[in-house]
């Protein structure tokens, strides 16, 4: 099912709509840690309790995806309670109205926005001022002393996010072997000290820079490093005919909106999470 889940998601974009799978989902798909359910016209994909899906462009308006999370919930008819164990959370990304119609019928109500910002990318490279004794290195992918440090900051940086403080040494291979993944575009932080004060990673591909993870050690935040990284990201960006600057951000953090807005990013789209509510 792996190249049908692959072969969709590739689909989708192409058409321009928003990637139908996050990241560690495919990462999961490809480790055999998630359930993937239906076929070419369209699939389901369960993953800690989450469910995303898709339907192929040409087969939508058919009854597909209520099939999907009828099978993957195993609702009965007449929309009989889900099973135990059955996904509890689903993502709708890119917030279209027909997966907002479809949640509706399930009994699937919003509980969470991330909203995608982006900005344009400079052709020149902004000023970066390190703080005293700081320095910018290079992640070294399969070097273990980077990856346990940087698994370390990360985890503390994201300690309450439901995702991303939850990377594994396995997740952050799995991201070293992708095609678009550079060691020179996984900017660490260091103190005077050598230790790793925050990180700052891009995600370049598509003609896209995305920040896809701006780390600051939590015993530091709130001295303008997120700043500095930020600025650090756009220097790197600069200059590689890029057609935007990304990032993902939690609708309702709004010290890192302030961040983002002063940096120039203005909203792009919205990813839904739904909750499945009593009884379904």
């Amino acid at each position: 099912m792996l190249a049908v889940v692959e072969m969709l998601a590739a689909a989708s974009v192409a058409a321009g709509e928003a990637p139908p799978f996050s990241d560690q989902t495919l990462v999961d798909v490809r480790a055999g840690r998630a359930t993937v359910v239906g076929d070419e016209r369209g699939v389901a994909v369960v993953r800690d309790g989450e469910l995303e899906l898709v339907v192929a462009r040409e087969a939508r308006g058919r009854g597909i995806g209520s099939a999907l999370v009828a099978q993957v919930t195993s609702e009965g008819a007449g929309g009989a309670a889900a099973a135990p164990g059955a996904p509890h959370l689903a993502w709708a990304h890119g917030d279209h109205p027909a997966a907002r119609a479809l949640a509706d019928r399930h009994g699937w109500a919003p509980v969470r926005t991330l909203l995608q910002l982006r900005a344009p990318v400079a052709d020149a490279p902004p000023s970066v001022d390190l703080p005293d004794g700081h320095r910018l290195d290079a992640f070294r992918a399969g070097d273990p002393a980077d990856e346990d440090a940087w698994l370390t900051l990360n985890a503390a940086a994201f300690a309450h996010h439901p995702e991303q403080g939850r990377m594994t040494l396995e997740d952050l291979r799995a991201r070293e072997a992708e095609p678009w993944f550079s060691g020179d575009d996984l900017l660490l932080l260091r103190d005077a000290s050598g230790a790793l004060a925050g990180s700052c990673w891009l995600k370049v591909e598509d003609g896209t820079g995305e920040f896809y993870a701006v780390a600051v050690r939590p015993d530091l935040q709130g001295q303008g490093l997120g700043g500095v990284l930020m600025r650090a990201g756009s220097a790197r960006l600069a200059g590689r005919g890029l057609t935007a600057a990304a990032l993902y951000v939690e609708g309702d953090n709004e010290p890192a909106l302030a961040l983002y807005r002063r940096s120039g990013f203005t909203q792009h789209a919205i990813d839904v999470q739904y909750e499945r509510g009593p009884g379904r």
